[in-house]
């Protein structure tokens, strides 16, 4: 993902991202299963990835 996003943009997607991952961990936290920890745990990992990459473009706008 590339795309340029407004100051406003980036703290709504990340604001998303951060509620995605606080689901996530809840649902880990109910998994039972191998399986459905490991989705759990890779689609975490996905959207920390993409909240960093999202943080790092709100500090480069605001320098």
């Amino acid at each position: 993902m590339n795309a340029t996003f407004s100051a406003a943009e980036l703290d709504d997607r990340i604001a998303v991202l951060r509620d995605n991952i606080r689901q996530l961990i809840e649902q880990a936290a109910a998994a039972s299963g191998e399986q459905s920890e490991e989705r759990i745990a890779d689609r975490l990992a996905q959207q920390n990835e993409e909240l960093d990459k999202l943080l790092a473009q709100r500090d480069a706008l605001a320098k």
